[in-house]
């Protein structure tokens, strides 16, 4: 976890990562693997559908939660339910045919804030940061139960892939990473 002023944290949601890919009057929603989950995840793709824009592409993490607001990643992966998906919103690559992935990250979450704007209750919603020392950061969002930390470097351009101004910090006891132990003893 990297300290200092340059670096902001992002509670990292146990779910499918996915971009969600606007132009005109089509939405799609990329997978990792370049598969379009576009209905797969209709609250998504209607979300999406009536931001105020000609085009975009939201990076973000696609994810059910549980009563108590905890992700419910068992459920994600039923596409029964894939209608109760919302997209965790963390950065904005493009929008209306600009390509952003030069700009800091702390001025594209601006912009992603900025085109979200207030829409309560939306399958899209805004991740915020947050600012100050990340192993305190990570303590509080392990005591939760959550997955983990992503740490980034406020001054960075968009990197797709490993990147040092991205360091991703795994609760070790958290569902997700419990789940991924499990997958490897198979």
């Amino acid at each position: 976890m990297s300290p200092g002023p340059l670096w902001v944290h992002e509670i990292k949601h146990d779910g499918y990562r996915l971009m969600v890919r606007r132009d005109g009057l089509r939405v799609r929603c990329f997978t990792k693997g370049g598969y379009d989950w576009a209905d797969r995840f209709p609250a998504i793709v209607d979300a999406a559908s009536k931001i105020l824009a000609s085009s975009f592409l939201i990076d973000g993490e696609a994810v059910i939660a549980r009563d108590d607001g905890t992700p419910d990643f068992h459920a994600l992966r039923s596409k029964r339910r894939g209608h109760e998906a919302v997209l965790f919103a963390f950065d904005l690559i493009e929008h209306n045919g600009e390509d952003l992935r030069d700009l800091p990250l702390i001025k594209r979450k601006k912009r992603l804030k900025n085109l979200l704007g207030r829409a309560k209750g939306s399958a899209i919603r805004f991740v915020e940061h947050l600012t100050g020392d990340g192993p305190t950061v990570f303590r509080h969002v392990c005591n939760m139960g959550l997955e983990g930390i992503v740490s980034k470097r406020t001054d960075a351009p968009y990197c797709s892939g490993l990147s040092k101004s991205w360091v991703k910090v795994n609760n070790p006891e958290s569902e997700a990473v419990r789940r991924e132990r499990e997958e490897d003893w198979r």
